[in-house]
């Protein structure tokens, strides 16, 4: 067991050579307890300060054959481990498989590790990243941003198997507890690689490094990229598939129908009236006989495609057409471009420029950003809810398969998922930006504005307050025509005030008006997307008793006396309006504007 006692002691004694960073000697007495390393050994195989690319000590075990690369955090929680898979996945990697000469400030850990790299090649059968903590590597096993992390370090296994020359050596990631706790037991990981013909094989270089490989790829090998790699195959999309309602799905299949099971169309015909597809992959080598290896694919552009034909397949396993046609099937080819050496941002624009067969709403391109990774982690541990951050993804979701420790681990609790734009707008209205809800667009569309709306102060806030304020849409209809039943003509405006009524809603119930408490209103209705009757009383109490009144002094305000009389209510939709009945909430019961920050 590593007790305070212990790091303090050997602080103490190895400050003067070692340095004064207390958490840096949890990794040290971890290598002394865990693996029985002497102290004069356990010291220089752990980073004490300096820049180590994600890498807080190493120990490579010869009786395993296992070189242990460690990243060691002294707390219990696990959303400390994000910072240093990012080091790890950006350069980390890099430095230690690939380019170890490229830092002329070499730290001195990957000096040692290096040299144990080197002095053992012919010895390491595993290589075992381990991210090492005091807290559950369960909560780690099961956050979202930390699998996605995780699985983009895995795919990063191609350097090792460069490093090693391709002699099968293992790669396993893995969260750990130094209190003993157990977590998820994993397999090492093996590097996803397909040996496909790509022909009419072009090369292109991109601006800063990246380059794009552009062929013709055969739906067959596509087909069976998906079934190997599943759902991790598509995680770099924007969205998963739409359902065969949507019309270019539709024609997918009603092609797939003619080529394979009909042969009343040529298979050559495909590739002239599909826009193709766009793959990201760590590597793409060209081997022998026409064929092109690519190494851990994901697609950014083609879910539709992959999903429609998947469809397409199990919905005929039974028609012996479908073995009829297997020859035709594996001649349909399609465009294609896989790049490879971009970062995300260049990712994000390749997107945005490659989604044109169903259009591509703005916040789509963002549901794979971190902050929106992390939301789905806060709201599944905080309330137990799913936050569909890409589209489909929940409708998506097959629940008859499913455990309930599986939904659980999912935030599943009920057949509603938080969505990412009505999200996206009550965090504007909390803020007081009434206006930019006329154009949502501009929200995901411009980076000052996005990072104002999704900035990393909401991932603090009050899980169940954010959930109180996003349920109100749900019944606007309801408290609109409530505040009307107290008088038709006075309040017709009403109708058009939805998102300044919305606001000032969000407002009464974090300023607690007519609550005995708050965080008890928020702890009972705050950790579920269904509507109870209370929750709804207490909020036409609010609109009729509090809101109408507020709304009413804004219309009879002076600056907008003009406006009423000419019957033109835009104002209602300014954050000035919002701002006018802040100050109105303020003097009659000392509202004052709260945001969902922490």
């Amino acid at each position: 067991m590593i007790t305070d006692q212990l790091i303090d002691q050997a602080c103490a004694e190895l400050r003067a050579t070692c340095g004064a960073v207390r958490e840096d000697y949890y990794g040290l007495i971890y290598l002394e307890k865990e693996h029985k390393l002497p102290r004069h050994k356990a010291v220089n195989q752990i980073a004490f300060g300096g820049n180590d690319y994600g890498v807080d000590g190493f120990y490579f075990d010869e009786h395993r054959k296992n070189l242990y690369i460690f990243q060691f955090k002294y707390t219990e929680s696990h959303t400390q481990f994000k910072e240093s898979l990012l080091r790890l996945n950006n350069e980390g990697m890099n430095r230690i498989f690939a380019n170890p000469n490229k830092d002329d400030k070499k730290n001195q850990i990957l000096l040692q590790l290096w040299s144990c790299l080197f002095n053992n090649i012919a010895l390491i059968d595993q290589v075992c990243f381990q991210f090492i903590f005091k807290g559950d590597p369960q909560s780690a096993d099961n956050s979202t941003v930390l699998t996605k992390l995780r699985e983009d370090l895995e795919q990063k296994k191609y350097l090792i198997d460069q490093f090693f020359d391709n002699r099968k050596v293992g790669f396993l990631v893995e969260f750990l507890s130094s209190a003993g706790k157990v977590g998820i037991i994993r397999k090492p990981k093996q590097t996803a690689k397909f040996e496909v013909p790509l022909s009419a094989h072009v090369e292109v270089d991109g601006p800063a490094g990246e380059k794009m490989h552009v062929g013709f790829i055969r739906i067959a090998d596509l087909h069976q990229m998906h079934l190997e790699m599943g759902s991790s195959f598509l995680d770099s999309n924007i969205r998963f598939g739409l359902g065969e309602e949507k019309p270019v799905n539709r024609a997918i299949s009603a092609t797939l129908k003619k080529i394979v099971l009909d042969q009343s169309e040529a298979p050559e015909s495909f590739a002239f009236n599909h826009n193709g597809i766009t793959i990201h992959a760590e590597k793409v080598k060209l081997i022998d006989n026409g064929l092109c290896q690519i190494i851990a694919p994901r697609l950014l552009n083609g879910a539709q495609t992959v999903t429609t034909v998947n469809s397409f397949r199990d919905k005929n396993k039974d028609n012996p057409k479908l073995d009829l046609g297997k020859a035709a099937f594996e001649s349909i080819k399609l465009l294609c471009k896989i790049i490879t050496g971009p970062d995300q941002k260049f990712i994000t624009q390749v997107t945005i420029n490659n989604n044109r067969q169903n259009p591509v709403e703005p916040w789509n391109l963002h549901a794979n950003d971190l902050i929106q990774l992390e939301l789905q982690d806060k709201f599944r541990t905080d309330v137990g809810l799913y936050y569909e951050r890409q589209e489909n993804a929940f409708h998506s979701i097959n629940f008859s398969t499913m455990s309930a420790e599986e939904m659980e681990e999912a935030g599943i609790k009920e057949a509603k998922a938080i969505q990412m734009l009505k999200l996206t707008q009550t965090f504007l209205l909390t803020d007081g930006f009434v206006s930019r809800l006329s154009d949502l667009r501009k929200v995901f569309e411009e980076e000052k504005i996005y990072d104002t709306v999704f900035k990393k102060a909401r991932l603090k806030a009050d899980s169940a307050q954010i959930i109180l304020c996003y349920k109100i849409q749900m019944n606007l209809g309801k408290f609109t025509r409530e505040i009307l039943d107290k008088g038709q003509n006075k309040y017709a405006f009403v109708s058009r005030a939805r998102n300044l009524l919305w606001a000032l809603l969000c407002q009464g119930l974090l300023n607690g008006d007519g609550l005995e408490s708050l965080t008890d209103f928020a702890e009972e209705h705050g950790s579920t997307l269904s509507v109870s009757v209370q929750y709804k009383q207490h909020l036409s109490w609010l609109a009729t008793q509090k809101v109408r009144l507020i709304l009413a002094d804004l219309i009879d305000d002076s600056d907008y006396s003009d406006k009423v009389a000419d019957g033109k209510f835009s104002f209602l939709k300014t954050d000035r309006a919002f701002d006018k009945c802040m100050a109105i909430a303020y003097k009659k019961w000392k509202w004052v504007h709260l945001k969902l920050i922490g």
